[in-house]
């Protein structure tokens, strides 16, 4: 595989060998790779507050940034989704009624009651004056187009006759919040629409932008236009575009007009998406180029969910190794750091993980990172440290106890998706003791894979009836969220193609529910869907649901293994040193190969030197 090789030397992009045809050219001075060379960190409000973020919180959060984070590279406060709504509300987006604030010229405004210093026409400016006092840079988040009251109001674009409803199309709306339409990038008007939105940005003070619903589908007309809005303020404005998968097609164009973009949809605490990260880092490592990132998304870290969108108030779902895995492998990726959790909440352990220097050095100097093996599921990837010729060496074990595979289940429904959002069950359960009751990733990645097990019921030998609900479960898993009786994993009510249940159990692939089975029941049935709260979204959505009356997972692996890498596969020699990135410490001199233990879902983090002269 052909890997695009671009460091910024001395001022000049230099390619390897092998670089493809979208490789960058010299960048001239004003470029906007510039404003950030290196992967942007920060904080972003989405993962614990959703779309009803204050003010106080804001500054909360850039407190506790500016006393404790900044010394270590991290300066972005992003207050993310609908600002402009007085009204919004956690587990949901408030779309009844809600209460917009916006200018005379179509342009959302700060909600006064949630940023009370907005108040007056002073928009942001007031709270970027108060990140700026303390040297960190503010950032704000967008949706793609149009406001769509905007366009019934018919307001006018600022600087021409014409207005909102000259530049639209319903073509192209986002199926998951309606606030916006498209624009169509052709028509008069257009262009100067989105240029009266940066001019306010820019007034206002703002350093970075993350606009949503750009990049799947990707918008290519639109995202010129913002390119060329942000050139024309004269104003640094970092501009990311959200969500993903942005497609691998539309790579150069990515790099040629934005300074990060998503290689994922929404991330959370999911071991399951974790992994996936995996696949989806290596399919992006040829396209890493200092200012233009992939993003991994944000760091679903220390406590979420206070009134998210999805999920409720919990700490970080991840555990220690996993958090580390993360951490890892965002760092060797150069992915942008955007930390997700309550900063004033964080644990001294949390912040000592987002804050070690030799780590954060990877993600911030290293360069020529690529995944050097994938074993099963032990991955190994490198980098090198341009100033020294070091390298840096990350080692994963992603093993996972194993599901047996489908045949042996009980039944199995076909795979559901929005095409086919539900399918009925009714399995032979007797004599069977054990119940459980698995969900798994259709084939296209565990995004959104909301499932709802509707109405599930137990049926004795006379035809009696028992609603499995009402019995205790002994175990549940779920691949994001927690398993919820009466609710939809998201938190909502429990709603297929358009109908309402009162009576099921919410989870999210990859699943398992298990069951001790009262004597005499003969029969299981149900009905499994996938729910309202993922069918609207632009990804993912597909999964299968099985029933066993066995274990459905095969024997757990080893708690750690040895990772073993030559050390020849690295391009260093025998007696190379090696130092452990987490803990600082040194191994001492390895000869011919290195093989530390990995714990399962952990990782370990390593620079390898040369012997040192003489030795």
């Amino acid at each position: 595989m052909n890997h695009l090789r671009n460091f910024l030397l001395g001022g000049v992009w230099a390619l390897g060998s092998t670089a493809p045809a979208f490789a960058q050219k010299a960048a001239p001075k004003a470029d906007f790779h510039q404003w950030a060379s290196t992967p942007p960190m920060g904080w972003n409000s989405w993962d614990c507050y959703g779309p009803t973020v204050t003010e106080a919180e804001t500054k909360a959060n850039a407190d506790y940034m500016a006393k404790n984070l900044k010394s270590s590279g991290w300066e972005y406060v992003v207050v993310d989704i609908r600002w402009y709504v007085g009204n919004d509300t956690a587990h949901g987006y408030n779309e009844k009624d809600p209460a917009w604030n916006i200018d005379q010229y179509g342009r959302f405004v700060p909600a006064p009651n949630r940023f009370p210093s907005a108040a007056g026409g002073k928009g942001f400016k007031p709270l970027a004056d108060y990140l700026h006092a303390k040297g960190l840079k503010f950032g704000i988040h967008l949706m793609r187009g149009v406001p769509v009251i905007a366009v019934q109001r018919k307001l006018p674009i600022k600087g021409t006759k014409l207005t909102a409803a000259d530049i639209y199309s319903p073509d192209g709306q986002a199926a998951w919040l309606h606030d916006m339409y498209t624009v169509v990038p052709t028509r008069p008007g257009a262009q100067e629409y989105y240029n009266s939105l940066f001019e306010l940005y820019a007034a206002w003070g703002v350093d970075f932008v993350k606009i949503d619903d750009l990049s799947e589908p990707y918008h290519a007309g639109e995202i010129e236009l913002i390119r060329k809005a942000i050139d024309r303020t004269g104003r640094k404005i970092v501009f990311s575009m959200s969500p993903g998968e942005t497609p691998i097609a539309d790579a150069r164009h990515a790099q040629q007009h934005a300074n990060l973009w998503r290689t994922v949809g929404d991330f959370w605490d999911s071991w399951e998406q974790l992994k996936e990260h995996f696949a989806v880092c290596e399919r992006w490592a040829p396209y890493i180029m200092p200012g233009a990132w992939p993003d991994a998304d944000m760091l679903p870290l220390g406590r979420l969910g206070i009134r998210a969108e999805r999920g409720d108030d919990r700490q970080t779902r991840f555990t220690n190794d996993e958090q580390r895995t993360l951490m890892t492998l965002w760092s060797v990726f150069r992915s942008p750091l955007m930390f997700g959790g309550d900063l004033p909440s964080n644990t001294p352990a949390t912040l000592a993980l987002i804050t070690n220097p030799r780590v954060l050095a990877v993600n911030r100097t290293s360069t020529h990172n690529r995944q050097l093996f994938r074993r099963g599921d032990l991955v190994g990837w490198v980098a090198d440290d341009p100033k020294t010729g070091d390298k840096f060496l990350a080692l994963f074990n992603a093993q996972d106890q194993e599901l047996a595979p489908a045949i042996d289940a009980a039944a199995s429904s076909p795979i559901i998706n929005r095409q086919g959002p539900q399918a009925a069950l009714d399995v032979n359960i007797a004599g069977a003791q054990k119940l459980y009751l698995n969900v798994r990733d259709g084939g296209d990645g565990t995004a959104w894979d909301h499932a709802d097990w509707l109405n599930p019921v137990l049926v004795d030998g006379a035809g009696k009836t028992l609603a499995l609900a009402s019995l205790p479960w002994r175990t549940a898993t779920a691949g994001w969220g927690q398993v919820t009786a009466g609710k939809s994993v998201s938190g909502g009510p429990l709603k297929v193609a358009g109908q309402t249940y009162a009576a099921g159990i919410g989870t999210h692939a990859n699943s398992t529910i298990e069951y001790d089975l009262p004597a005499g029941y003969v029969r299981f049935t149900a009905t499994v869907g996938l729910d309202q709260a993922a069918a609207g979204q632009n990804t993912g959505g597909t999964f299968q649901a099985l029933v066993f009356t066995k274990s459905p997972l095969r024997p757990a692996p080893a708690d750690s293994v040895r990772v073993p890498v030559a050390l020849a596969e690295l391009g260093m020699p025998a007696g190379s040193r090696v130092q452990d990135l987490w803990s600082g410490r040194a191994l001492g001199p390895q000869n011919g190969s290195f093989a530390p233990y990995i714990r399962r879902h952990g990782a370990g983090f390593y620079r390898i030197s040369r012997p040192k002269a003489g030795k």
